[in-house]
């Protein structure tokens, strides 16, 4: 039975990732900073509270053929920009860390959840491969490309079995607001809350929105079917803007006569114009191909927040 250890396995996307694993018969654990997982964890895993900087813990838990995978992360981009030396220090570390201690005791693989929203910043072409050049351009980025890079010199100088993958943005119906992170959750919310949705520009930014379980889905194919050295990007090569979204969720409340009400605020300037991703590596080797498009995962996301409100 393959043996998995998931660091931030009870966050958004780590709970799908750890529901996967399970069902495929792994052995999974899940490390999480909280004293209890605050998500529903599926009923084989194991879940454990403590903090993957602490070197002590990771050697009692890094077993011979064991795989990792790191999900965790310590700030969302809006955060990064208050306290860029934060951003930094609370994550760089624990990650060579985890390197270092991955390759003393021999794990057959690691995965790294990085970025693919901030680590390429303003591009020429879309969509974007993972040979385009990085210019990140915030802190979050800047630092989530530097565990990249480490990663791929203890591959390259020590043979760390490593496998970076790059997502777009992840939404789904138990995504929760109030992270910085999230534009589909945040407009939900504000619609049923009777709040205006922030718009930065009149079409905001261009994104390539994923559901969650598809972004699982992506990840566990990287782990199973990826290669040593490489990196994945997950996405569904499809952007649609900030205004897109809303138009849709007028569609979707308009049965509920729920009004939806924008608010137009000048364009940020550290906010990339557009960012939609090529998976075709992805797809090509491993034949993941995402399986929600973004109208019925948007009403699923809707659904659930006017279950959630008993409407």
């Amino acid at each position: 039975m393959k043996t998995c250890l998931v660091i931030g396995g009870a966050g958004f996307l780590g709970s799908h990732v750890t529901h996967l694993l399970c069902e495929q018969g792994c052995e999974v654990v899940a490390l999480g900073r909280r004293p209890a997982p605050d998500r529903d964890l599926h009923p084989a895993c194991r879940y454990l509270s403590g903090d993957y900087s602490d070197r002590g813990l990771l050697r009692r838990l890094l077993k011979s053929g064991c795989e990792v995978l790191d999900l965790a992360y310590s700030t969302v981009p809006k955060t990064s920009f208050e306290d860029p030396v934060f951003d930094l220090l609370s994550n760089l570390p624990a990650s060579v860390g985890l390197f270092q201690e991955a390759l003393a005791a021999g794990v057959s693989r690691v995965l790294i959840v990085s970025s693919g929203g901030t680590v390429y910043g303003p591009t020429d072409r879309h969509p974007i491969c993972e040979e385009h050049p990085t210019a990140p351009v915030s802190p979050y980025g800047i630092t989530k490309l530097a565990t990249d890079r480490y990663a791929m010199m203890f591959h390259r100088n020590a043979g760390l079995p490593v496998v970076v993958v790059r997502p777009s943005n992840a939404y789904g119906e138990d995504q929760r607001t109030g992270t910085g992170q999230g534009f589909i959750a945040a407009a939900v919310k504000a619609v049923l809350s009777g709040r205006e949705i922030e718009v930065y520009g009149r079409e905001g930014t261009i994104r390539d929105y994923i559901h969650v379980s598809d972004l699982a889905s992506g990840i566990v194919a990287a782990l199973n079917h990826g290669i040593d050295g490489e990196i994945y990007n997950i996405g569904t090569g499809i952007g649609t803007s900030n205004a897109g979204i809303v138009r849709t969720l007028e569609h979707l409340a308009r049965p509920q006569a729920i009004p939806v009400k924008t608010k137009i605020l000048p364009p940020r300037n550290f906010d990339v114009e557009i960012n939609v991703l090529d998976s075709t590596k992805l797809r090509t080797k491993t034949g993941w191909a995402p399986a929600i498009c973004l109208e019925d995962g948007l009403r699923r996301v809707w659904e659930a927040g006017l279950a959630g409100q008993g409407r």
